[in-house]
């Protein structure tokens, strides 16, 4: 969806009111559809629908964005030491290949590219638990969370680093190292809050 490219990329200002009009003529859509878009980037945490106002693009407070994170940090530990211990081989092999496509971007310095199936490594790893309950939840907090990730990898440093860890994550998961992965996870977790803490002093999440 591109409205939601559009959030995550930041070309849409947190806290600001979405012109219909203009972004439907942007976008080359009819108001119905456009409408139909914002409903659901609604149910994902992404807008509020603000009555006489129409969609504002979510605005998040720090302390509440960290509550989320480490929620996420939570679940994906419990379910990558349950994914060790049940993930089928041919599972662990498809997030290998996610994992490697992911790299193919970050070699080519596609943020957006590599960001979409970074979201989508954290959720494989979830899933791999088998654990439907902890998924869902996972995937609903995620959503909510999707611009704000993106611009925790917005310096090359800070990119460099998570790319670094999401190698050792992976590492971990083929060999079925809990404890490995599990401290990787931690770290990982870290640096994501740590720049979050930067990002708030510089802009609104």
């Amino acid at each position: 969806m591109r409205i939601r490219d559009m959030i995550v990329e930041g070309r849409l200002d947190p806290g600001s009111r979405i012109n219909e009009v203009q972004l439907g003529k942007s976008l080359g859509v009819s108001r119905t559809p456009l409408r139909e878009a914002l409903k659901t980037l609604a149910s994902e945490g992404l807008v509020d629908l603000v009555r006489n106002k129409g969609a504002i693009i979510r605005k998040f407070a720090l302390v509440e964005t960290i509550d989320m994170m480490r929620a996420l940090g939570a679940i994906e530990q419990t379910c990558a030491r349950m994914a060790c211990e049940i993930a089928s081989d041919q599972e662990i092999a498809h997030f290998r290949a996610t994992h490697d496509e992911m790299i193919a971007d970050y070699e080519a310095r596609n943020r957006l590219a590599y960001f979409k199936l970074n979201q989508q490594l954290h959720q494989l790893l979830v899933d791999m638990s088998h654990n439907e309950t902890l998924a869902r939840f996972h995937r609903t907090v995620q959503e909510r969370l999707r611009r704000v990730r993106f611009i925790g990898n917005d310096r090359p440093t800070i990119w460099t680093e998570a790319v670094k860890q999401h190698i050792e994550i992976t590492a971990a998961l083929e060999v079925r190292d809990k404890e490995r992965l599990h401290l990787v996870l931690e770290r990982h977790l870290d640096l994501t809050l740590r720049r979050l803490q930067e990002v708030s002093q510089e802009s609104e999440l």
